[in-house]
Order: structure tokens, then sequence, then C-alpha cells
């Protein structure tokens, strides 16, 4: 027999083999189709429709005028009003919006002057979503039907611009923050999804089988080491962060440490059923690669989730990366206290509760 006779040979058992691993099989056409889909359509670096509010101290016409034609630019979205600068603050502290538009009272009087009519107060810890709110600073502005734009340009520009957060406008001080929630879904679903399929190739689940533990035990008891690795991580990742990058760190330890448990929570349950799905090691990180791509791309780590479509968005509210990326700049970049933040916590402490639930009615003690 020949060396290319005993190749083809093998080669023919190893297709043989993969064409019966139907999830492996299926990972092949998916990994490529669902980056084609992100990268072509969901991915997008040029933002727009960026949330924000507007404070109108004046009450005047001209200040609904100049709001109509910030809006028509459509880098922006009016999503709230607000009666006075600090409201609106709490609002960007909060992540209700990004950034806030102020009318001043004399704002008749500086139209009449030339000078700048309004101050943008903006979230600048997102490098990309403050760079297309500074392209508005200099925006023409027509206040006459019958004149023209460049007659009511300001100079200075048409805007004073307050950047908050991050004024020197620094990736590290964004990417820092967010990268806790890939390394902690990286680490956490991939270590679990591992466990209970470990424990079926090496032989252990007979040992299981034969003590009184319940499942839903089981799968609490497979938690709990995890959870202490996660806190470790990201008390080195934040540590290194502010030692190394000078990461300012605003808000409170309690509550960092609150939003990361129940991240943490959320993503080992996750992988805790992807280990009921698996019947091998190998097949539970296909699946882990397959949710870790699109938490990495559409939590808003390395693209603006403000630019993307809104069916992105939908998609991207049901990973729990999304919302440790904003709970996890929240506390850390803005200060924003536990009740700033409830809805992102409360979201992911139901995740949790359901992919328990879950995992707990298909794991079955027994070899098959």
């Amino acid at each position: 027999m020949s060396a290319l006779t005993r190749i083809a040979a093998v080669s023919r058992k190893e297709f043989l083999q993969l064409s019966r691993d139907r999830m492996s099989f299926g990972m092949i056409i998916m990994i490529p189709l669902v980056q084609l889909l992100l990268f072509g359509y969901a991915i997008n670096s040029v933002v727009r429709h960026v949330p924000i509010a507007v404070v109108d101290l004046s009450g005047s016409a001209a200040a609904r005028v100049i709001t109509e034609q910030v809006r028509v630019t459509q880098v922006v979205d009016i999503v709230s009003r607000f009666d006075t600068p600090q409201e609106a603050e709490a609002a960007v502290i909060a992540g209700e919006v990004r950034a806030a538009l102020v009318f001043p009272r004399d704002l008749a009087r500086r139209v009449a002057a030339g000078d700048t009519v309004g101050q943008w107060l903006v979230d600048a810890s997102d490098t990309m979503v403050s760079s297309a709110l500074l392209s508005l600073r200099t925006m023409p502005l027509k206040l006459d039907a019958a004149a023209p734009a460049a007659a009511y340009t300001a100079s200075p520009p048409t805007f004073e611009v307050s950047l908050f957060f991050n004024p020197e406008r620094r990736s590290a001080v964004n990417i820092v923050p967010g990268l806790t929630a890939i390394v902690l879904t990286m680490t956490m679903i991939l270590f679990t999804a591992l466990a209970l399929v470990r424990e079926r190739e090496l032989g252990n689940m007979e040992l299981l089988i034969t003590t009184p533990i319940h499942p839903i035990e089981l799968m609490v008891a497979k938690l709990v080491p995890y959870i202490l690795v996660g806190l470790v991580q990201v008390a080195i990742i934040l540590g290194l962060g502010r030692v190394v990058f000078d990461v300012p760190f605003l808000g409170g330890l309690g509550t960092l440490a609150l939003a990361t448990l129940v991240f943490i929570a959320a993503s080992l349950t996750l992988g805790l059923l992807i280990s009921t799905i698996a019947r091998t090691q190998l097949q539970a990180m296909q699946l882990t690669i397959f949710i870790l791509l699109p938490s990495i791309l559409l939590s808003g780590f390395m693209f603006p989730y403000d630019a993307m479509p809104v069916a992105a968005q939908y998609i991207a509210e049901a990973f729990p990366a999304t919302h440790f990326v904003r709970l996890v700049r929240g506390v850390v970049l803005r200060g924003a206290e536990t009740g700033q933040l409830a809805g992102d916590m409360l979201w992911l402490g139901g995740f949790t509760l359901v992919m328990l639930l879950v995992a707990t009615a298909r794991f079955h003690k027994r070899l098959d």
C-alpha cells in the first residue's frame, strides 16, 4: 500500500467522522456566516443616531429651530428633554443619554452677536461617540429662511463642548473597563461549558450518580469556585489599568462588586447550559466560540452600540456582555450608582435564573 493510499484512507475516515458530527459540521457553516453578517451589516464605525437630551433655558423659537437643524444631521436622536443642566448631567451619568445640548437664557443675544449658541455636555468615555458629537461643534446654522447658512456660523464655533469622564479622549480609558466583560465572558463561559462534559469524559459522572446530590445542587456547586476566579480577574484588569494606563475609578467598590457578581453568575449559567448540550469538550469549545464572537462584536466594546442597526441592537441585548459593558463603564468611568444601573442588573439577574433553570431541566444524572 502506497503512502498516498494510506493518506487517502485516513482522510476519508476523517471526512466521514466530521459528517457524522452534526455540531462540528454546523459550526463550519455558521461561524463564517455569522461573521459575514456581523461585519457586513451590524458593525459600523460611522456613528449615527446618538441618544441625546435637550435643555432649553431660553424657551425661544431660535432654540427650537437650532434643535431641529441638529436633529436632521442624523448624528443624534433627541430622546429626552430636561428643565435644568443638572438633570441632563444625571441622565448622562446614568447612561440614559450620551450627551445633552443646553441652550442659555440669553440665546437671542448670542445669535445676534454671533457668539456660541449653546453647550454640549458629552460623555467622552467612548471616543467614537464623542468624535461624532464634536463634528457638530462648528455646524452652520440657518435661523432665517431668506439668509444663507454661512451668515449664522458663529466664530468662535457654533457650540461649546464639555467633555466629561475622558476629556483627553484616551482610548485606554474606554477599552480597559470594557475588557473586563470580554475576559469574563471568555473564561467564565468556557470553564463552565467544559465542566460537566469533562466529568462525563473522565468517567466521574458515575461517582456523581451514586451520590444524593440533586441536579440544581450540582449546578450551583459547579459555579461557586469560578465566582472567585472572576473577581480576581476583574481586580487584575482594573488594578493594572489604574496603575499602568491611569484609568480613573469614579464609582463605588460595592456597586462594581454587585454588577460583577450578577454578570459572572449570568456567564456561568450560560456556560452550564452549553455543557448540557455539548457531548464532547470540542463541541463545548465550538459552542463557546459561537457565542463569544457576537458577544464581543455587539457588546459595544469594539464598536459603538449606537452605530449598530436597530435589529443588531435587539440581538446585542440578548448577550450578557452588552449589559456588563454598560455597567462597568458606568461605575468606573461615570461614577454611576446602583439605582442608576438597576435595569441592566435586573436583566442579568433574570437571565441567570432562566439559564440555571433550563440547564437544570436539561441535566440528567445518568451516563447517556
